[in-house]
């Protein structure tokens, strides 16, 4: 596993922030994998691809010494491409533990498709009760109320293209549209993604070079 450390993105959604991207092989067997990701396509594919070969990136140890170095109360974001560490399904909650702790005062946030089952989602609870954020991410509006339901952190959820208003879930939740999808605002005036105790679910409007297979997911059961 190696990660990849922007200290300045030039991504016009995220802001001037940094960011991260991790190997593939932190990955899950997540639904979206060569059917929608977006960061399947485009110029943050060609950095995912370099860091997966082992031709740029940083080891564990390495990046969380970057981390460290970040300003207090940065606002960043880990994984632009790429999942917790661990390989596949499995969250590496050592590992994990020592990112939190290298995270310290920082507004870090990220999202994971990582399966909720119990050893993962003690180590997302964990997590976002020690101020990083991890945001639960849900195939549609279904999987977004069973994710919310653990309780282990705040919930996000890929949505058809064509949503660009709040709509609500089958249990009644309200799915905020995420700002950057519909406005100029970026990560780096709105942050509602690293607010770990939110009640709303934030939606992402399938986008992409692969946005209709993104939809179609999004518009799946679950």
């Amino acid at each position: 596993m190696l990660t990849y450390l922007t200290r300045q993105s030039r991504n016009k959604k995220t802001g001037p922030i940094p960011v991260s991207t991790s190997s593939a092989d932190t990955c899950p067997a997540c639904p979206l994998k060569g059917a929608g990701c977006y960061a399947e396509s485009g110029p943050l594919a060609i950095l995912w691809r370099k860091v997966t070969a082992g031709n740029a990136g940083l080891t564990w140890a390495e990046f969380l010494e970057q981390v460290e170095t970040l300003p207090r109360r940065v606002l960043w974001r880990h994984n632009q491409a790429g999942d917790l560490p661990g390989a596949g399904n499995t969250i590496d909650r050592e590992a994990l533990a020592q990112l939190v702790k290298a995270n310290g005062k920082r507004r870090g946030f990220t999202y994971t498709h990582k399966p909720a089952t119990r050893s993962n989602l003690a180590a997302i609870r964990a997590a976002n009760r020690a101020g990083f954020t991890i945001n639960l991410s849900a195939n549609n509006l279904e999987h977004a109320d069973i994710l919310a339901d653990t309780g282990a952190g705040p919930v996000v959820v890929v949505l058809p293209a064509d949503t660009l208003k709040p709509v609500k879930t089958p249990a009644g939740r309200t799915v905020a549209i995420c700002p950057a999808t519909i406005s100029p605002i970026t990560c780096f005036e709105c942050g509602i993604c690293a607010m770990p105790g939110r009640k709303a679910i934030v939606g992402f409007p399938a986008h992409g070079a692969s946005k209709a297979k993104a939809s179609a997911i999004a518009r799946s059961a679950a």
